[in-house]
């Protein structure tokens, strides 16, 4: 999937100034605070706003052109859309609610891919319910399954947790992995917690007041301290997998700068995992240190140093893996820090996504 999209459009005041492109499928990350322009840049692609000069070409296909007076309409467009409220109609069941966006779509679904998308949200047994009888994660489980069974080639999803709790997020964010690793659909997935971007997404593009401030790789750009307050991550997102289930009751998870030992995860060698490892869980030492209850001490290499209020981000390398230890400006001063020094980073936790292997879906 081919995604080109450079837009400029003003309400009022604000103005959107921006241009990427998306070139894989999986979770793009649309990232930036509220007033950033993200909801403004996905109603253009899903063709619900007509913005003030741009041009939207999916697969060689033109969506919009303005220079060219190309506006394809937004139900020719092939784009699934869940917005944060779901948007379910209160009348109809479950059942009828999926069936409205089936029997409506130019490409429909057959029945074995109907009862695929039901058996991949676990549907089954919510069909007969009303709207009015499902918790906030269920109905998001619903607009999902409507938004896929009109067979989009692309999927927009705006904050789709943003009107949950904690734990109504819990609840869902297993569907969404699930999604993301079944269906094998391109997804631009609007938000702005970092929390969601390091579990979900496998790029991101960060939208600051209108404008492209960063796109990348997440495991690059979360574990960039020059974006500061922009991309409040605290950490840093990397892949690993699993080698080896030892007898200690610990596994082996191989990284590219070295092991990693964690609780044990009831998963085979080979298995890919993502790490997050958060800023506030790495200390750091000058010498390897002995006698510790910390079964993670890695050598890295001090990249670059951003200092805030009374702390400093310490950017690290180990191997060809970057992260972050959040530290005390007492501290940077008390150990002399500065790039190029190697050093030893202390792992207190991490927190472990599985992700599919190659042969997953």
């Amino acid at each position: 999937m081919n995604l080109e999209v450079a837009l400029r459009h003003r309400f009022g005041a604000f103005g959107l100034d921006a241009k990427f492109r998306v070139e894989r499928p999986g979770i793009t990350a649309l990232f930036g605070p509220s007033g950033a322009g993200k909801t403004t840049v996905v109603n253009a692609i899903a063709g619900l706003l007509r913005p003030d000069e741009g041009r939207i070409v999916i697969d060689g296909e033109t969506l919009l052109d303005t220079a060219a007076r190309i506006f394809v309409p937004a139900r020719l467009r092939r784009a699934g859309y869940v917005f944060q409220d779901a948007r379910l109609f209160p009348h109809l069941s479950v059942e009828g609610n999926l069936r409205f966006g089936w029997l409506r779509t130019g490409r429909r679904a057959t029945q074995t891919e109907f009862d695929e998308i039901l058996d991949l949200l676990g549907l089954e047994t919510l069909l007969g319910r009303k709207p009015a009888r499902l918790s906030g994660g269920e109905k998001s489980r619903v607009a999902l399954g409507r938004a896929l069974l009109a067979s989009p080639r692309l999927l927009l999803l705006d904050e789709p947790l943003a009107a949950l709790d904690a734990a109504r997020k819990a609840e869902i964010l297993p569907w969404f992995e699930r999604l993301r690793d079944r269906a094998r659909l391109p997804m631009i997935y609007v938000t702005h917690s970092a929390d969601e971007v390091s579990r979900l997404a496998d790029a991101i593009i960060v939208l600051e007041a209108g404008r492209l401030a960063a796109q990348g790789s997440v495991f690059d750009i979360l574990s960039d301290p020059e974006l500061g307050a922009l991309v409040p991550a605290d950490g840093a997102v990397f892949p690993a997998r699993i080698v080896e289930q030892r007898a200690d009751r610990l596994t082996a998870l191989g990284f590219d700068g070295g092991t990693l030992l964690v609780p044990r995860i009831s998963r085979p060698a080979g298995t890919p995992i993502r790490v997050r490892m958060r800023a506030d869980d790495v200390m750091l030492a000058l010498a390897a240190p002995e006698a510790i209850s910390a079964n993670n001490v890695l050598p890295a290499e001090v990249v670059a140093i951003r200092t805030r209020d009374a702390n400093a981000d310490i950017r690290l390398i180990c191997g060809n893996v970057r992260f972050v230890s959040r530290i005390t400006q007492s501290s940077l001063a008390r150990l002399a820090l500065v790039p190029g020094m190697q050093v030893f980073a202390i792992v207190k936790s991490v927190t472990l996504y599985p992700q599919p292997g190659p042969d997953s879906g």
